[in-house]
């Protein structure tokens, strides 16, 4: 035995070194590559290493082609080997063809014919090396890997340079001039605001004239890359080493139906689980065959033998297919279309701009989307069946209660012709006598009035409409205008009772000067009073009557007993908003008010949605309101919200509703948008952002100017921001919510509930308009028929592009 134990301790010592020396074998790491070095071959097994081994640079093998490579760099510091260059994208590189440096310095991957497959190779001077630097730059001499990308862009690196493009893997995908991505070349589908021109290793992201954009994750020192992925979004990538994963921190596109070529013609792209995965499906009318097909169901032989189904939130984009036209209605669009054989169907808005597109020939780039504000019908047979399942508000939303009136069945006849021609008679004579008894009143009241018209001006005052009151009448009801209830921007309010014994609230609006007291202006007084007593809604103070009399204008309005709002949310010494009062009993101001509790709160949301969504959408003159805040939101006996004060600036100022273009700013400030101090135009999404400030209240019983718990200054303090990052960064829900109920907030009964309402406060703040729902989407919303995707953070007068 001891003669042996030299023996068999050399035999072991050789089984344990062999793996060790065949694990060699299969990788060896260089710093370099140079043209004293053998030719480089695909299966040689070696890696060019950076100096700080964050990237590795040399051959990968590729699935398809089998036995094919290609020569790439990527990352080889973590566990997850995402390639982020290629030399030879289009050719794959066989076995057998090396990269090799030439006598002459040409650096070259020799193909099958002799061509050199590196790109844009240059000569080097003697002693030329290849080397990978520590941000993944591939440098030969001059050549620089970074200046010819494929589809990732590395911090440090151009992305404005001469030439550069970055295109998907796929090569469906480009972004063009470093600006706008685009579908086959030439279809774009989403340009920034100014050119991309690089981005660094904390996240910043550097445009053209100083603009910047940051990542969700700004600051952290992370591995990052800007990858044009397949599905045509451009994506910064953070490296997460816990959970040891790429996560996505800022993206180009956060609807990923929106981009081009995700379905084929006629289907509809939808994206409703807020996920990054799409599904086509085929419209109603329309029957698939496959992934790839979706062919109407019954053919269309003669164009008057058909109909046309709505789809809400749905829009087709293409090319050459779509022909934009300008109609006056619905039914002038429609008739384009109709008498179009090639008609497959048409968009239109109903927000009066005329807007107008026919789909001709095909149906491609089909997209749901609570965003859009055209409404899509599709062009079926007449004989088709099939109803559509894309429905929005206005098909679910009512505003009036059905009466039903019963008549009580007529007496028998009588047989009696004696009786009947006496009991005819005696009617007839008296309504004679009764005709002549008006008549000759009328003419007393006729005199009297005709005299009291031509000295106020208004003999051409059109019957109807609200009741008018006498000056007089009104001061007896609000006993010499005694009693103030609230003070408002338009005028004082009081409280009044009406001979019949009726509790009105009276407002008398101020500042009427000399050049008002025209005929035609009161002639355009009564015309707008008579407009905004038309406005009948559950959800809105009623207009009962006016007084248009010499140096008056006083409006009289429903009472409502309950007081405005914001009593209810903010506690007691709080600050007011800047501006109004509310419009409501002083005494209230004294008496503690009971909490209301979350039921309460989402009822009257979704109330004064459904409110200003009628003012918007369904008057027949649009209405914006302009000042929306919680003093004008009063409560009934049952906290039936009414929204008041709707109306007034058509009184004060003669514009169009629809779109506003004023030189001063109107509303309260905190509740303002962000066009009013930018002297943007003015549109209804104006008010669709000073609801959104209401319904973040509405959660968290504080004023929107009232800073909270934060680090930040408080001249950068802006409250949707910090309600944003507490709910959708910290992902703590019950920070934001009010103090004075939080202990009842139960996850289980109240997050679906408070998590719509907080989602769709956060959309209707976006700085950007065009960003922000219709009032009548966000009811939808609220009602929770509509899912609602993740929204962008708010931010301050457009502060930060394209987040």
């Amino acid at each position: 035995m001891d003669t042996m134990s030299p023996l068999f301790l050399s035999i072991l010592l050789i089984i344990f070194l062999k793996p060790h020396s065949l694990s060699a074998q299969r990788q060896q790491n260089i710093t370099s590559f140079s043209s004293s070095d053998k030719p480089w071959l695909p299966d040689q097994n070696q890696v060019l290493v950076s100096p700080n081994s964050t990237f590795a640079a040399g051959f990968r093998p590729l699935t398809s082609p089998p036995g094919s490579y290609s020569f790439s760099v990527w990352y080889f510091s973590i566990s997850n080997k995402t390639i982020v260059w290629s030399a030879s994208v289009k050719k794959p590189i066989e076995r057998t063809f090396p990269l090799v440096i030439t006598g002459s310095g040409e650096l070259r991957i020799n193909g099958s014919s002799g061509e050199n497959l590196w790109p844009n190779s240059t000569k080097g001077g003697n002693g030329t090396e290849l080397i990978l630097k520590d941000d993944g730059n591939l440098v030969y001499g001059s050549w620089e890997s970074f200046d010819f990308p494929t589809n990732t862009i590395l911090p440090g690196q151009l992305i404005n340079g001469t030439g550069i493009r970055l295109a998907s893997n796929n090569g469906k995908y480009q972004l063009i001039d470093s600006k706008g991505l685009y579908y086959n070349s030439n279809e774009s589908y989403w340009n920034a605001s100014q050119v991309l021109i690089s981005f660094d290793t904390n996240g910043t992201i550097t445009k053209g004239n100083g603009e910047t954009s940051i990542t969700s994750d700004l600051g952290e020192a992370r591995l990052r890359r800007m990858t044009l992925d397949d599905d045509g979004n451009l994506i910064v990538y953070s490296f997460d080493p816990e959970l040891n994963q790429w996560t996505s921190v800022w993206q180009a596109m956060f609807e990923l139906c929106k981009i081009q070529g995700r379905c084929g013609p006629n289907f509809i792209c939808t994206n409703f689980d807020n996920s990054n995965s799409t599904s086509c499906v085929c419209p109603p009318g329309y029957s698939g065959r496959g992934e790839d097909s979706c062919e109407r169901r019954i053919p269309i032989n003669e164009p008057r033998n058909s109909k046309f189904l709505r789809l809400d939130y749905v829009l087709f984009r293409g090319s050459s297919n779509q022909t934009d036209l300008k109609a006056r209605n619905y039914a002038a669009c429609e008739a384009q279309c109709m008498r179009a054989r090639n008609c497959l169907g048409f968009s239109f808005k109903y927000d009066g701009s005329g807007y107008c597109v026919l789909q001709l020939d095909r149906l491609i780039y089909g997209y749901w989307s609570p965003g859009t504000e055209a409404v899509t019908f599709l062009r079926v047979a007449s004989s088709e069946n099939e109803t559509s399942d894309f429905v929005g508000m206005t098909n679910l939303l009512e505003t009036t209660c059905p009466i039903r009136i019963s008549l009580p069945e007529p007496p028998e006849e009588s047989s009696s012709t004696t009786r009947n021609i006496v009991i005819i008679s005696t009617l007839f004579a008296a309504e004679l006598i009764s005709g002549v008894i008006f008549f000759w009143a009328f003419l007393k009241k006729y005199v009297k009035y005709r005299d009291m018209a031509q000295t106020f001006g208004l003999e051409f005052l059109p019957a109807g409409g609200p009741k008018r009151f006498s000056y007089a009448e009104l001061k007896v009801a609000t006993n010499n205008f005694s009693n103030i209830i609230g003070r408002g921007g338009f005028g004082d309010v009081y409280r009044g009772e009406l001979t019949d014994h009726r509790v009105v609230a009276v407002k008398r609006l101020k500042n009427i000067t000399a050049a008002e007291e025209k005929k035609g202006e009161f002639r355009e007084f009564w015309a707008e009073v008579t407009i905004i007593a038309r406005m009948h809604h559950l959800n809105l103070v009623r207009l009962w009557g006016f007084c248009a009399e010499k140096g008056h204008r006083i409006l009289v309005y429903e009472y409502v007993p309950n007081g405005s709002l914001d009593k209810y949310l903010f506690r007691v010494g709080e600050n007011r908003s800047s501006g109004d009062e509310p419009e409501t009993d002083a005494k209230a101001d004294t008496e503690r008010k009971p909490v209301l509790d979350w039921n309460i709160r989402y009822r009257i949301a979704l109330g004064v949605a459904r409110a200003i969504a009628y003012l918007h959408e369904e008057c027949l003159e649009w209405v914006l309101h302009r000042d929306i805040k919680p003093e004008n939101i009063l409560l009934g006996d049952d906290f039936c919200p009414k929204v008041a004060d709707f109306g007034l600036a058509k009184l004060k100022k003669k514009e169009k509703e629809n779109v506003v273009n004023i030189s001063r700013i109107q509303g309260t400030p905190g509740y303002m948008a962000p066009e009013w101090a930018k002297s943007d135009t003015i549109t209804p999404k104006a008010d669709v952002y000073s609801f959104g400030m209401v319904l973040l209240e509405i959660v968290s019983g504080v004023r929107n100017r009232e800073i909270q718990g934060s680090r930040m200054d408080s001249e950068d303090w802006y409250f949707p921001m910090w309600a944003f990052d507490k709910v959708f960064k910290e992902m703590n829900v019950e920070d934001i919510l009010d103090s004075q109920i939080k202990h009842t907030y139960d996850s289980r009964s109240h997050f679906d509930m408070v998590n719509r309402m907080v989602k769709t406060a956060m959309w209707c703040l976006q700085d950007r308009p065009e960003m922000r729902p219709s009032m009548g989407k966000v009811a939808k919303m609220l009602e929770g028929t509509v899912e609602i995707i993740e929204p962008k953070k708010p931010t301050i007068f457009f502060i930060s592009d394209d987040q």
